[in-house]
């Protein structure tokens, strides 16, 4: 599939071929917060198959797994590009929020569901996880 993408400002973007690996809403603290909204949604490719062009910067934190999540933002427009997971090593988490097809986006499931405010309400039909599920 090809996907492609951009930042508000257009100065960073990414394109490549991949199929995405699972794709995601979710209500973490963290991701409401860097996004500024209820929820954050995400589609994991394989990083290898995405070229990212224009500069980056980046924040890091640990999340409530212990892993080290990396966002990369534009610096320009401040939109959050993409994301990386260090227990997640080999993949590129694409904010579908950049999607230039976002109508390609389909979640297949909702993590930390148990975190969601009131006035962005789960309404899914998938698998859903009140917090991170286990891996595998």
């Amino acid at each position: 599939m090809r996907i492609s993408g951009r930042c508000l400002c257009g100065a960073v973007s990414y394109a490549g071929e991949a199929a995405p690996q699972f794709q995601v809403k979710c209500y973490c603290t963290a991701c409401r917060k860097k996004g500024a909204a209820g929820h954050a949604a995400y589609l994991v490719v394989a990083g290898d198959a995405i070229e990212v062009s224009g500069e980056v910067r980046a924040y890091k934190h640990k999340a409530d797994s212990g892993n080290e999540v990396t966002h990369a933002f534009c610096p320009a427009c401040g939109s959050g590009v993409y994301e990386l997971n260090s227990g997640m090593a080999g993949t590129l988490a694409l904010n579908a929020a950049t999607l230039d097809s976002p109508d390609i986006f389909s979640p297949q499931m909702v993590v930390f569901a148990s975190r969601a405010p009131a006035w962005d309400a789960v309404n899914f039909d998938g698998a859903r996880f009140d917090e991170m599920p286990p891996r595998g």
